[in-house]
């Protein structure tokens, strides 16, 4: 075991790399543990409050032991920051030469087929056509491919869906363009190299499932660490269970038609027979009214209207696999599209069929322009579990919040870890911080029940003299899309009438980091935002010293997913409020309570204005989940606070 000691010490190899390190008692008692658990190719669950340093406490250990590590983080922005920036510290500190690669999911870089493809399409837009000419460029000159690196293209760009590839249109080793393929030479760097970073939705569809020709990953690795581990049961679900979308049924027929264009243009059968594919799957879209609603599959058939739209995109669909079987050997493009086709009409007869059925939950989603199909299962802790005893490894689950009031079996239920094992520690680090004199928790008096009517509108009242008190530099929470809108609205009209000169911000104004750059750089203004900012953001300093929560965050009981797991948890004696729904709901809040103080020197009011985490006897168990910070309900103390 290498003395960690002198690696975290004042003076240490870490101090002398890292501008205005300081020493924490917590962060090198993780690093202690996560070396043994590694030594020992144990289980560490550990959450660590923020300001612990848990990135360094987990590199430094995982670099001084040796061996292949798989890194798993919670985005590719996170991805990218440990990668270029915390990887290359810590290796400098340590002085050790390991090969270190960055893997992302094939749709991050430039595919070469499909570049060319789109160059021969004469549909392409002015505006796209200008970005498919960067992009060219790029292709032609860089290393990687990866199209995070060509800023001059926006990420949100639709050309990049014409010039990246998927899981079911990549042509695999029969494309002309194999030996240049950017994904596969990724692959091939992450295969030799000794910490490989990946994301937690490439670990489940690539590494996990081994879905993708990346099956030698996992069985050599010797560790396995998962940061930000409180978004994996979410994240494992879509990936244990099934899903098919419209879109992918759109895509599908915009490749055949290109395809066709290339390989098979004097059969006009063929794009007739896509288009009137196409037109049945935006048809069904259309038997169901709104966006963004979850709706669960015995709502969904009682729509006789979405029942015979679904047999007619089959019957569209069938009529494409019987026309593509016959033209398929003009090109590997069109063999790949008959594939498709085949696996889209297995996928949906499977949403229909109640065989293979039990333990998952069927449901539908609908976006603007789309459908989706679902199939999630009600546990993925049995199949998780099995990951676990597949081979002798460490495995490694960290974040800030996983526990709720230091107890963790609410995670470790989800998650399939058992724990009784001797080879499993849930370990607690509190912040470093001195939440007791930065921050202030005010629960306003007064306000209704957050079902009761005008609740939205109670809600800024409250707020609103809190924020001429913090003089903006706030973030406003909320938990969902409606409520935030709600919000954004009445307080541009108080903030107008009281002459207020806070600028205010909304959510999809930009992309995330565009917002955050700009509420940082204004230095007094007010973003109002929904789950996007919940986690992952980081402000510190005077642009951020109030943060207000519109309520608890408890996902919606009318979630077909929900729903059902409720309903299973009840029906097998247990409590689903206190076992599922709470801890789900604690967890979550950490992470929004998570975003006030990020600095010693930070200084700031968190205010919740749900009544239930005083009226409810729940309540003492979520507010005692929460850093310990000075509480009131005193609109006077908090005025005071910010004097």
């Amino acid at each position: 075991m290498p003395n960690l000691e002198f690696y975290f010490s004042s003076n240490g190899a870490l101090a002398k790399l890292i501008p205005g390190y300081r020493v924490r008692a917590q962060q090198l008692e993780m690093a202690q543990m996560i070396a043994e658990t590694i030594d020992r190719n144990h289980i560490l669950v550990a959450e660590a409050g923020t300001g612990t340093g848990k990135t360094f406490a987990y590199l430094v250990p995982a670099l001084l032991a040796g061996g292949k590590v798989v890194l798993s983080t919670g985005t590719k922005t996170q991805q990218d920051q440990i990668f270029h920036r915390d990887i290359l510290i810590a290796r400098a500190a340590l002085n050790i030469p390991v090969k270190v690669a960055l893997l992302k999911g094939r749709a991050n870089y430039v595919c070469h087929y499909h570049l060319k493809r789109a160059l021969q399409n004469e549909h392409v837009s002015l505006d796209d056509r200008k970005y498919l000419k960067l992009i060219e460029r790029y292709a032609e000159t860089s290393s990687s491919g990866d199209k995070g690196e060509l800023s001059k293209v926006p990420e949100n760009a639709a050309i990049w869906q014409q010039v990246t590839s998927t899981r079911e249109n990549c042509l695999g080793s029969e494309c002309s363009n194999y030996k240049e393929c950017f994904v596969m030479d990724a692959r091939k760097k992450a295969t030799s190299a000794d910490i490989i970073v990946v994301n937690h939705h490439l670990f489940f569809a690539d590494v996990l499932l081994r879905d993708e020709g990346l099956s030698e990953l996992l069985p050599t690795c010797n560790t396995v660490i998962f940061d930000e581990a409180h978004q994996l049961p979410e994240t494992a679900s879509l990936f244990f269970g099934e899903s098919i979308s419209t879109g992918q049924i759109l895509e599908l027929a915009h490749d055949i038609e290109a395809e066709g264009l290339l390989s098979a243009k004097d059969f006009a059968a063929l794009p007739e027979a896509a288009s009137a594919m196409e037109k049945a799957a935006r048809d069904l879209r259309l038997t169901i009214e709104g966006d963004n609603s979850r709706l669960p599959m015995a709502t969904v058939i009682q729509n006789l209207e979405f029942g015979k739209g679904l047999e007619k995109l089959l019957e569209r669909l069938d009529a494409v696999s019987m026309i593509l079987e016959n033209q398929a050997e003009r090109s590997e493009g069109l063999e790949n599209c008959w594939q498709r086709v085949r696996e889209i009409i297995f996928d949906i007869r499977r949403w229909s069929s109640k065989v293979g059925m039990e333990g998952f939950v069927r449901w539908v989603e609908t976006f603007s322009y789309v459908l989706q199909l679902n199939v999630t299962p009600l546990s993925i802790a049995k199949e998780f579990n099995k990951q676990l005893r597949v081979s002798p490894r460490a495995w490694i689950f960290t974040s800030a919040t996983l526990s709720v009031r230091g107890d963790f079996t609410h995670y470790n239920k989800e998650m399939g870890l058992d724990s009784e094992s001797s080879m499993l520690r849930s370990v607690c680090w509190e912040s470093p911080f001195d939440f007791a004199s930065q921050a202030l928790l005010y629960v306003p008096t007064g306000l209704p029940e957050p079902a009761g009517q005008g609740y939205t509108e109670s809600v800024v009242k409250a707020a609103f003299p809190v924020l001429k008190a913090s003089r903006g530099r706030a973030f406003f929470l909320c938990t969902s899309l409606r409520a935030m809108q709600q919000i954004y609205t009445i307080l541009s009209d108080l903030f107008e009438r009281e002459q207020l000169e806070y600028p205010l911000l909304l959510q999809g104004q930009g992309s995330r980091s565009d917002m955050l750059e700009r509420f940082r750089n204004m230095g007094n203004a007010v973003l109002i935002g929904s789950q996007s900012f919940w986690e992952g953001v980081d402000v510190r300093g005077e642009a951020l010293s109030l943060v207000i929560i519109d309520k608890l965050p408890f996902a919606s009981p009318d979630d077909p997913v929900l729903s059902a797991r409720i309903e299973k948890i009840n029906e097998d004696g247990g409590n689903a409020f206190m076992e599922y729904q709470l801890p789900r709901s604690v967890i979550n809040l950490k992470q929004g309570v998570g975003r006030l103080i990020r600095d010693e020197v930070d200084r700031g009011v968190m205010m919740i204005c749900d009544p239930r985490l005083i009226t409810k006897s729940y309540g003492k168990r979520i507010w005692q989940s929460l850093p310990p910070m000075k509480r009131t309900r005193d609109l006077g103390e908090v005025q005071q606070f910010f004097l």
